[in-house]
């Protein structure tokens, strides 16, 4: 054999299998947190205030604080994790020298993320806590941002131990919860696939087996039953209403109580089609955009005024961080309002308002763009939405050209 065409072709074996070892070689991350902070004693010592079983991530949010040579740090947490809002503000004030303040205003969800607020009042860096990632961190206004979840430790043994008891092997489950227990859903799902069919149904952009009140998937796989892990029904309704047909069920790890839940889908849709039909005869429109963190989606209003000037109806733009009956009655020329914030909202509270309070979709159906669905979607947030009553769906095109001449205006309510 040539000995330079071996030497060659070794050679050459060698240079691609070490680009391949350098490929698979683990790297240190950029954001990797050094020892220094996660076994800073006095660092150990301040956590230990906070509850064992809630992970609030604090090595991270002092590691990337300092990374970002933040000057003041704004702390936005829901109502249920506020009472440790001052020992977080106190140990970020201690270990990285910047300033924080925590933001008050109720934050009901992912969509009430207020990094325009945070902006404002001079903060440069923020931390959510709570809730998934919604509004992207390259989309905030100008403020780097942590998302921390809070995953709650729970006891996942008696979970599993309740659902073998309720349900016989080959049983098929689909399992959802919250952001906070999605740790523990993945888990208990890996030990209950050898006895179960087990689904964890994903409505992107969120993860596997999470729901929001507003956004949950349709199941296209019949299912036994629908699992909720979680406290409260908020989040469970969004399911079963996506889902009428599977029975539901929730496990609160809490207090450890499994229950079967129900859900009069008649009575809502009922409601919901009466707003709709008198909403049809409006002469005038009252379009509100939703000013609580991120709750109002511009694009929907947009694609709302397009229709309403091209139909050659009256509107009125009003902004409103929470939308009350009171405040909506002080404008009794308004013959159906739209609310762009809470999806929610309509379904549940809809019936306490005077006049018609449709969301974006049933504002589709009014104004004739869709048909009325036999399963009311809950897609708010989901990349796969229907239409262009969603955030992920895009404006109606430019081209539209407005018929008329109509009298709008906008109106900016405390």
């Amino acid at each position: 054999m040539d000995l330079s065409l071996f030497s060659y072709h070794f050679l050459n074996a060698c240079f691609f299998f070490l680009l391949f070892c350098a490929a698979r070689a683990p790297r240190r991350v950029a954001n990797q947190i050094p020892d220094e902070i996660l076994k800073d004693p006095e660092l150990l010592e301040a956590i230990r205030v906070l509850p064992a079983n809630y992970n609030f991530e604090i090595h991270k949010t002092v590691w990337r604080v300092t990374q970002a040579k933040a000057k003041r740090v704004a702390l936005q947490l829901p109502e249920g994790l506020q009472m440790f809002a001052c020992v977080i503000a106190d140990i970020i004030e201690r270990f990285t020298g910047a300033d924080t303040l925590v933001m008050g205003d109720v934050t009901y969800g992912a969509c009430c993320v207020d990094d325009f607020t945070a902006r404002a009042l001079g903060a440069d860096f923020m931390v959510h806590y709570g809730h998934s990632c919604l509004i992207p961190i390259d989309a905030t206004a100008g403020i780097k941002m942590l998302y921390v979840f809070v995953d709650i430790q729970m006891d996942t043994a008696h979970f599993l131990d309740t659902l073998r008891f309720n349900f016989p092997p080959g049983s098929s489950l689909a399992l959802v919860s919250t952001i906070q227990f999605v740790a523990a859903l993945q888990a208990a799902s890996a030990e209950l696939r050898p006895e179960y069919e087990v689904l964890v149904p994903q409505c992107r952009p969120l993860s596997p087996g999470e729901i929001l009140g507003c956004t949950s998937p349709r199941l296209e796989t019949p299912v036994d039953a629908i699992i909720y892990l979680g406290d409260g029904r908020f989040h469970l309704e969004s399911i079963m209403i996506a889902n009428p047909d599977t029975p539901a069920y929730r496990y609160d790890p809490y207090s450890k109580v499994f229950s079967r839940e129900y859900y009069d889908h008649e009575a809502m849709q009922a409601s919901r089609l009466q707003a709709i039909e008198t909403a049809r005869s409006a002469r005038r429109w009252g379009l509100i955009l939703g000013t609580l963190g991120r709750q109002g989606n511009p694009k929907i209003l947009e694609h709302l005024e397009l229709k309403l000037k091209a139909l050659g109806r009256l509107f009125t733009r009003v902004l409103l961080s929470e939308i009350f009956p009171n405040k909506l009655a002080l404008m009794a020329d308004v013959d159906a309002w739209v609310q762009i914030a809470c999806p929610r909202l309509s379904i549940d509270w809809g019936t306490v308002f005077p006049k018609p309070l449709l969301s974006p979709y049933e504002a589709a159906v009014a104004l004739q763009q869709i048909e009325w669905q036999k399963v009311y979607p809950m897609d708010f947030y989901s990349n796969q939405s229907l239409g262009p009553w969603t955030c992920a769906a895009t404006a109606t095109p430019s081209g539209e050209e407005p018929v008329g001449m109509q009298e709008d205006f906008s109106i900016c309510l405390a």
